[in-house]
């Protein structure tokens, strides 16, 4: 899948957030960095959820922002060292993910849903199914969710 021309592009900041996102954020102070006038919907759970438009899922853990999912299709765009993290092929982003590990000495995880990361940076890639393909859908995770084990068998499972 091509990079849409109309995608917004963010840039990642290792372990700090992504776009006009940081971590530690209130609900709040994300709603005014998203410019929108609040979250399409809700929930809660083990952490505190907020979807909003243009494919942006945000995650909360005591009420701070830990971690930003982007929509395969519809979320932002965002490039590590060149390959679009979001809408890729799924078996493309994996590899490009261990070559770039093998490359910089990043550490890797596998997660329980079978994806895979690198937690020194903070990225996680996932599966979206769209229509017959598997497509990269990008987490963005505060540091200390990677490093413990317990968040890292915890991490948001919220379907695409």
């Amino acid at each position: 899948m091509g990079v849409d021309a109309e995608r917004e592009c963010w840039e990642m900041r290792s372990g700090a957030g992504v776009g006009p996102l940081q971590f530690g954020m209130s609900p709040a102070e994300v709603v005014q960095a998203l410019l929108v006038p609040g979250p399409q919907e809700s929930a809660g759970g083990p952490y505190a959820q907020e979807d909003f438009p243009g494919g942006v899922k945000a995650f909360y853990d005591a009420g701070k922002l830990a971690c930003v999912a982007l929509d395969a299709v519809t979320g932002p765009q965002v490039f590590l060292s060149g390959f679009p993290l979001a809408g890729s092929d799924l078996e493309q982003g994996q590899q490009f993910l261990l070559d770039h590990a093998a490359e910089h000495g990043n550490c890797l995880l596998y997660t329980p849903d079978d994806s895979l990361s690198l937690t020194d940076i903070g990225v996680l890639l996932r599966a979206q199914q769209v229509g017959a393909a598997r497509l990269t859908r990008p987490l963005f995770v505060k540091e200390e969710w990677l490093e413990s084990e317990y968040f890292r068998d915890h991490l948001p499972l919220e379907g695409a």
